[in-house]
């Protein structure tokens, strides 16, 4: 076997050109992009008003199964299956998420694809990118900051400061900063009080940068978000505090989404980056409904697993955009159905049909879940160097017996070329017109019911549990009139339980509902399971050990 590249030794050798070029493919003129360097670009706002009119292409969602140590390739087989569209001569956009530097640093790694099928400039990508986290960091942490300012003055607005519900952010994992006590040191710092921070990825300035369609309907938003409670139980808003006006303006720029390439030169808007297991986990609407007016077809993925990310691109993105997608894609491979079938990941490399079909039992749930949303779906089986053609062949075996059919993809070794006949399918199934999407409740569903019809239909659970406080929590914002938003589950993303552990797919689990938290800016309220943080902690070996710049001034270990 030929000596296998590294992601960033790939990323390193690409041919890009130069982003003015890549804008011009799709109609965007160059006096309409921003560039940041030579290679990486924002679309302007009036470009994006004057495509308003055009035609929508397609919208194709990626999704996968729950995420395994193994991996699955999820954006990998995002990327891919946008140039395979290209390459069958279909007009084709990408459009992912910016990646966190909380995973980047930690455990999970980048968030710009693999092998051949990859978004460049990679290292800008998983680093600063074009600094619209650091905008959306700023934003939240401003409204931070003129909550105890106007505390320190003399809170006139009557804020109880045992109910400052709006927590600070920093895109790093830190679990020293969850929970902290803000105004120590006397008089002059201010009244002490207790606080906390959660990563900018569960930030709700970021689901709100996310969900608006253009910078009014953004300073609305953010004039929406409730800060505190008065001693009354009365909200406090953003805009009491006079805080939206200065907030929209630090995200003038960050509100206009990211143009790049791929490794084959074809167009990715990348833009946004809530997390799919504490946040939404979609790119933003305004980079998809962009692009569906300047491509044929636009492949974008929600996070992890389809329990998750894609429940919240339907019940969520789609919702409040107006969105319909027309196919679903969802990854696996052969070592994460072994993995789910009880093998250990140094055994992955040995052949186990028989851990391979009881791992599939994971694969089918999700299947399940997708045709619940009335969305055809096709199986993409991204390969690896070590799947036998037997462990294959059940992965299609077990497919076919669901009714649905499984595409081998080798687009990490071979790009385009290797993704074929996924993009064939792809467009078969969305030019069918069988897509019947649906959300999986309606608005006026209570919102503990709405909470649990996921638990029972999604996680195939017994039932959604939680104390009385927070049942009385949620009747009450019902009464307020927020009973109509969707609900943003908030749980580990390993699992369709609340355990981790507990892998396959698993029935009758109770699922425990810890807090409740109203995004009323964003249009959600947040659903926090078992035991997840919306601040994850860093491992006992973190990324960040091995990452360095070599004598060439380049940077190692990033991926």
């Amino acid at each position: 076997m030929a000596e296998v590249k590294s992601d960033i030794e790939i990323a390193r050798a690409a041919k890009k050109k130069q982003i003015q070029e890549i804008g011009q493919k799709i109609g965007i003129p160059s006096e309409h992009l921003l560039p940041y360097g030579h290679d990486k670009a924002k679309i302007s706002a009036d470009f994006i008003k004057s495509v308003k009119g055009n035609k929508d292409g397609r919208l194709i969602l990626v999704t996968a199964i729950n995420p395994t140590p193994a991996g699955e390739g999820k954006t990998t087989t995002t990327v891919g299956l946008g140039d395979g569209l290209n390459r069958i001569g279909k007009k084709a956009i990408v459009c992912i998420r910016e990646a966190s530097l909380g995973p980047n640093f930690g455990v999970k790694g980048g968030a710009a694809g693999g092998g051949y099928a990859q978004v460049v400039p990679m290292e800008d990508m998983n680093l600063h990118f074009t600094g619209d986290f650091h905008a959306i960091t700023t934003a939240h942490n401003l409204l931070s900051a003129l909550i105890d300012n106007h505390i320190y003055w003399g809170n006139e607005l009557g804020i109880d400061t045992r109910r400052v519900v709006w927590r600070r952010v920093m895109d790093m994992n830190d679990r020293a900063l969850r929970e902290i006590i803000c105004s120590l040191g006397g008089v002059a710092n201010g009244f002490p009080r207790e606080g906390g921070f959660d990563i900018t990825v569960a930030s709700e300035v970021m689901a709100i940068l996310c969900l608006a369609t253009d910078l009014k309907d953004l300073e609305k938003r953010l004039g929406d978000i409730i800060v505190a409670y008065r001693r009354d139980k009365s909200p406090v808003y953003a805009r009491d505090l006079k805080a939206d006006g200065a907030m929209a303006v630090l995200l003038k720029d960050a509100m206009q989404p990211n143009l790049v390439q791929t490794l084959e030169n074809n167009p990715a808007f990348v833009h946004g980056g809530p997390f799919a297991n504490i946040a939404h986990g979609c790119n933003s609407v305004v980079a998809t409904t962009t692009a569906l007016k300047l491509a044929d077809y636009v492949v974008t993925e929600a996070g992890f697993g389809a329990d998750l990310g894609a429940e919240k691109f339907f019940d969520i993105k789609c919702r409040k955009a107006g969105l319909k997608p027309a196919a679903a894609v969802i990854v696996a491979t052969v070592r994460a159905m072994k993995m789910n079938g009880g093998v250990k990941k140094e055994d992955l490399g040995k052949e186990n049909l028989e851990a391979v079909k009881k791992g599939c039992a994971n694969l089918g749930r999700h299947i399940e879940n997708i045709r619940q949303f009335g969305v055809p779906a096709v199986v993409a089986i991204n390969h690896f160097y070590s799947d036998t053609d037997a462990e294959i062949q059940a992965m299609k075996d077990y497919v076919a017996s669901m009714g649905e059919e499984a595409i081998l993809c080798k687009h990490w070794a071979k790009g385009s070329a290797g993704i074929e006949d996924l993009a064939n399918k792809v467009v078969a199934l969305a030019e069918s017109g069988a897509s019947q999407f649906a959300p999986l409740y309606p608005d006026a569903m209570p919102l503990f019911e709405k909470i649990n019809t996921i638990v029972q239909r999604i996680y195939r659970g017994s039932e959604a549990i939680a104390d009385k406080s927070v049942r009385d929590q949620l009747r009450a914002w019902e009464e307020a009139g927020y009973g109509n938003l969707p609900v943003c589950m908030a749980k580990t993303q390993y699992s369709f339980s609340t355990d981790p552990n507990l892998r396959g797919a698993p029935t009758g689990h109770t699922v425990p509902v810890r807090e409740v938290r109203l995004s009323a800016g964003a249009g959600f309220v947040v659903i926090i399971c078992g035991e997840v943080m919306t601040m994850p902690g860093l491992p006992k070996a973190p990324s960040s050990e091995k990452i360095f710049l070599n004598e060439a001034g380049q940077i190692e270990g990033l991926f």
